[in-house]
This record gives C-alpha cells, structure tokens and sequence, in this order.
C-alpha cells in the first residue's frame, strides 16, 4: 500500500512540473521566439494596437465611440462590450446624434461607424472611409496638408486577409504614432 501510495504521489508531482511548469514555460519560450510582437499583446510606448485607445481633440484621429459613454473613451476597466440597444432606442438615437455634432464641431464629417461603436466596444481599428472623413479637421488642427494625412492613411491601411475575407482596416494607434512623427 505505501508503494502505491509513493507512486501516485511520485506521478502526481511528475505531472504537476511536466503540465504546470514545463510545457507552459516551453509554449512561451517558442511563443517569444517565433511571434514576439502577438505574444507581448502588440504593445508599442503608446498602448496595444489591439485595443482602442482614447484619442481627445480635433489632432488626433478617432476611433468608434465607447458604448457607455458615446462622447468620449472613457477606458473603464471591465466596461467594454456593446450596448445592446437596438436601432428605436431614444438613448441610442440621442448618443449617436450627439456623437456626429461634436465630431461636426470639431471639423470632421461623421460616417456611421464614427458614430456608433463596435460590437466589443474597444476596436482599435476604423475603415479608410472614416479616417479620411477626419482628414480636414486633423489638417486645420495640425497644419499638415490634407494630401500628406491622405498619403498617410494609404500607407497604414490593411487590406483584406488573404485579399478577399473581411474589409480593409486603418488601427488609430499606428495612424496617430505615425501622425505624430510627422509633426
């Protein structure tokens, strides 16, 4: 009975280091060899490229709203997700009236996307329609003519996986490390 006991707990410690030790420290060390950008959370000095950052002002370019607050990004831990009102929601209907009169103030002109947030409430990337649609007011802001934040645009835009799944994408944060080089 003690030699079976002595093996369960010989096999129990020798599977608690090989699967709880061993392996996850092998999955990270190829992880960091092979994919050190996607296992770091695609960090750069200014946050993840995988996450929408707030953006204040009319010399940034923004990204969709937050859903609990539509005016701004207000990046409260655990508040992502939509807002799951549905299209005759006087609160909905207000937030995104609201939405496309401050980015009107501020020189840009609103497209729906602009207007209205992401399924998960922090996407981190805009269509090339949206980001130039706040080419004039990130222009008079900066200073930097509009042809050059267009060029910009052009060349940070994604295009479709493999050509063909899913629409062409610009991430605000590399648009906005960018626009701020340029300055």
């Amino acid at each position: 009975m003690i030699t079976q006991l002595r093996s369960a707990v010989v096999l129990a410690l020798g599977a608690l280091l090989l699967f709880g030790l061993a392996y996850p420290l092998a999955g990270t060390g190829v992880s960091q060899l092979l994919f050190p950008q996607q296992a770091n959370g695609s960090l750069t000095k200014n946050g993840s490229t995988l996450v929408g950052q707030p953006w204040n002002g009319p010399q940034w370019f923004h990204g969709r709203p937050d859903p609990d607050n539509p005016l701004r990004l207000d990046g409260v831990p655990g508040a992502s997700g939509g807002s799951n009102l549905g299209p005759r929601s006087r609160q909905l209907v207000a937030g995104v009236r609201a939405e496309a009169a401050h980015l009107r103030r501020m020189g840009a002109q609103p497209t729906a996307d602009l207007v209205t947030s992401s399924g998960s409430g922090i996407d981190p990337d805009i269509t090339p329609q949206d980001a130039l649609a706040q080419v004039p007011m990130v222009s008079r802001s900066t200073g930097i003519p509009e042809s050059r934040l267009r060029r910009l645009i052009r060349t940070l835009t994604v295009g479709p996986e493999l050509g063909f799944l899913g629409p062409s994408y610009v991430d605000v944060l590399q648009l906005n490390s960018a626009l701020a080089r340029l300055r």
